[in-house]
């Protein structure tokens, strides 16, 4: 289902403006902006025949209570929690490249899906899978912080993971679970093929039935006193490492 949304942020607006120009019906600038990156977006609003509303910076405080907009929010019919498990099969069929996917399983907290997202898009992952209960969604939160990767980088929002995983399987995609118990570092993990990295959501970590499928468990090393990375920051860890190995190939 689609329904009205705000898409708030400099970044995220002018992405949304490239990439998905059809889904915002208008677009509200503060009328103290000063900088060309705004006059940018208002060009890009302008030459998709956007309308664009220059309104009092408090006004657009309204429009999103407690988010920083940046003078800058957009008005978008979007899907309310990503794409759907059905379409994740002919998704994975049309690729161009081996897979490279990112699993979350049970992130809650919006700045960490965003910045996962956002971490996704900055590393070429194809997409981003999270289940529909028990985690975070597509929230203006998350889009701002995601700064426009949620515009780039599908996000499927599946019913079940378990079911999701073993799709990922039969199309020949190895499951590589962080995991602090792993024998295995990521620096001795082979991610150049189609893999799906999987990470577990805050304080959790990945849940057993999930780890259960997922056919190699691998651990960053960690050389200092805490235990533990944020989730986002262990996404980014594990995403430019398969970057790095794939750029050798």
């Amino acid at each position: 289902m689609r329904r009205r949304h705000h898409v708030c942020g400099m970044h995220a607006v002018r992405t949304l403006l490239t990439v998905r120009p059809g889904s915002v019906r208008e677009i509200s600038v503060a009328d103290s902006r000063s900088n060309r990156r705004c006059e940018s977006i208002i060009d890009l609003a302008s030459a998709a025949d956007i309308p664009v509303h220059i309104l009092p910076r408090h006004e657009l405080d309204l429009l999103q209570p407690g988010i920083h907009h940046q003078g800058v929010i957009a008005s978008v019919d979007l899907p309310d929690e990503g794409l759907r498990e059905q379409e994740l099969k002919p998704f994975l069929e049309n690729l161009d490249e081996p897979p490279f996917l990112l699993v979350l399983d049970g992130v809650q907290d919006p700045h960490n899906l965003g910045a996962c997202l956002r971490t996704a898009d900055a590393a070429g992952a194809q997409a981003v899978i999270v289940p529909r209960d028990r985690a975070a969604h597509l929230t203006p939160t998350v889009r701002k912080v995601a700064s426009g990767a949620a515009e780039t980088v599908p996000l499927f929002s599946v019913t079940n993971l378990a079911r999701a995983l073993r799709t990922l399987k039969e199309a020949g995609i190895w499951l590589y679970a962080a995991s602090d118990d792993a024998e295995r570092d990521i620096y001795h993990a082979d991610l150049q093929g189609p893999v799906a990295l999987v990470l577990g959501g805050e304080g959790k970590g990945v849940r057993r039935l999930t780890r259960e499928l997922c056919d190699y468990q691998v651990a960053i090393p960690m050389a200092g006193q805490v235990e533990s990375l944020n989730v986002s920051v262990a996404a980014g860890v594990l995403l430019y490492e398969a970057l790095r190995q794939r750029r050798q190939t």
